[in-house]
């Protein structure tokens, strides 16, 4: 049987019939058949493009903000509810934190870091924004973040300055640096003897521009600074365990690039650092050195946490290194064909280091929000504008099941808006 004829077959069968494990097996007998390079060939990844259900109307682009779930995934998400909603409140007040255990550990393994240091949150801001808070801050302590990072988290640094006297000091970040020696630099320009945490995004969420994070942490430690990474479009994005980092603090969200369904996220903290955050919400009867008393949130939807394992067996099963590549591949595919139009400004470092999935389109004669929308009505494209921190345009985030030919729309969209 000859590669194409075994993709069709295979694609036929219809993933909400088989199990999780044949799927695997399926990823396994399709990437056999690939190319040398499986990580351009369209047969296979078109194969995997037809394990998602995807809206008719436009090309998604914006996977930045939440990665649709494939339908394995999907399916297991939706059993897990009708199961919470059968056994009702017998399920929350006999094995529900049993299984949310069970799940953080499985992502702690994942993370490589110990189930100790690991809880699961809802996103990002509710990881990072407790380490920001929960902090013993003294007036005249000082926190070091980019102009770039993410809005959330800069709201929560000026509370903090508000309430405690917390000096904020911001730095600004090149979109096409020499090197990483001279990000580095400009955080560590801005240390003095009275800062206490930095805050460095491993991938900036509106350029996707990735960060040297262990050389910042190098640095920072040994000025004996604390470093917090917020890691929201980088995890299961990038092929990396968290250790890789020696960073002190990590949050990210699982319904980016995990596919995780909405209202799940992640917080690490490194272990000598447990006791000295307070919680959001008290938690009596834990350690200080106990993680899970900064995990007690009250009532929420389980079935998200639930359906943590599914979606890291997905992951797991597609290849971490495999999706990275291809992440790339779409990425430069399309930069690669515009950077250099006089009317275009790629806002993403075109080093392959420096960048993944994640670019930044500007159109130099159109504000963002109108590149937006010309995107999506003319051209049947749909992004999301971007217009801060020196940054004018459209975030264009391709996933795994993007093709090409979705690629190709974009371009010719880019070079019909020639002034």
């Amino acid at each position: 049987m000859n590669k194409r004829t075994f993709l069709k077959n295979t694609s036929l069968l219809g993933l909400s019939l088989v199990s999780m494990n044949a799927f695997g097996k399926m990823v396994d007998s399709v990437a056999e058949l690939a190319t040398p390079e499986p990580v351009a060939d369209e047969d296979f990844w078109a194969w995997v493009r037809k394990q998602y259900v995807l809206k008719a109307d436009y090309v998604n682009l914006e996977n930045g903000y939440y990665c649709i779930q494939p339908k394995p995934i999907l399916d297991k998400y939706l059993a897990h509810i009708r199961e919470v909603n059968l056994e009702g409140a017998h399920y929350m007040r006999t094995v529900q934190f049993d299984h949310k255990k069970a799940a953080a550990a499985q992502l702690a393994e994942l993370a490589g870091v110990t189930p100790e240091e690991l809880v699961i949150t809802r996103n990002t801001t509710e990881s990072l924004d407790m380490i920001i808070g929960g902090l013993d801050w003294k007036s005249g302590d000082e926190a070091i973040m980019a102009e770039q990072d993410y809005g959330a988290m800069l709201d929560m640094f000026k509370q903090v300055a508000k309430r405690y006297g917390v000096v904020n000091k911001t730095i600004s970040l090149p979109q096409h640096p020499k090197n990483d020696e001279e990000i580095v630099a400009l955080y560590e320009q801005a240390i003095t003897p009275r800062t206490r945490l930095l805050m460095v995004c491993q991938m900036v969420n509106i350029t996707g521009q990735i960060l040297p994070v262990r050389k910042i942490c190098d640095m920072a430690h040994a000025r004996g600074v604390m470093v917090m990474v917020d890691g929201a479009h980088a995890f299961a994005h990038l092929d990396f365990k968290i250790p890789d980092l020696d960073c002190d603090f990590y949050g990210c969200s699982l319904h980016k690039w995990l596919s995780v369904p909405l209202g799940a996220g992640l917080l690490y903290v490194k272990h000598k650092y447990i006791p000295d955050i307070y919680p959001v919400f008290a938690e009596a009867g834990k350690e200080s050195s106990d993680i899970l008393r900064l995990n007690h949130t009250g009532t929420h939807a389980v079935a998200t946490d639930l359906t943590i394992p599914d979606a890291i067996d997905f992951y797991k099963k597609i290849g971490p290194a495999r999706k990275e590549e291809r992440l790339r591949y779409l990425q430069t595919y399309w930069t690669s064909q515009v950077r250099e139009l006089l009317w275009v400004n790629i806002q993403t470092p075109e080093d392959p280091r420096g960048s993944c999935a994640i670019a930044n389109l500007g159109i130099k004669h159109l504000e963002p929000a109108a590149l937006q929308e010309r995107l999506l009505k003319q051209y049947g494209i749909y992004t999301v504008a971007i217009n801060s921190a020196g940054v004018r345009g459209c975030r264009i985030t391709p996933n795994v099941y993007t093709n090409t030919a979705d690629l190709d729309k974009l371009v010719a969209a880019i070079k019909d808006m020639k002034p």
